[in-house]
């Protein structure tokens, strides 16, 4: 299921991220920087997908600003082994049950 590169569109369904949200925090986040393959299309790694996840959880949830986010982030020793307060569970495994939901998803709708 893990795969090394993700297109904005699964990371948008992984994250329940919209696509427009991700391409503006990466104008603010410079620990947000996407690889674009040769057409020109951004491709995230497993990395990316666990820091979307804490701005996520820290600008949508906790309600921080973008400056306060940043701040947070720069004063945090590891990103990874936070938790959320609603279930905690770490970032790591809730974007695995995500797209493990998207996949049944998918193989209920062949069925």
């Amino acid at each position: 299921m893990k795969k090394l590169y993700y297109s904005i569109g699964e990371v948008s369904k992984i994250t329940d991220v919209e696509a427009h949200v991700l391409r503006y925090w990466e104008t603010i986040f410079k620990e947000l920087s996407p690889r674009k393959n040769k057409a020109g299309n951004r491709t995230y790694r497993e990395e990316d997908l666990t820091l979307i996840l804490k701005l996520k959880e820290l600008i949508q949830e906790k309600k921080y600003s973008t400056a306060g986010a940043q701040k947070y982030l720069n004063n945090e020793s590891s990103p990874t082994e936070s938790v959320t307060p609603e279930n905690d569970l770490p970032h790591e495994i809730q974007k695995d049950l995500k797209e493990i939901r998207i996949f049944l998803g998918k193989l209920s709708d062949k069925l």
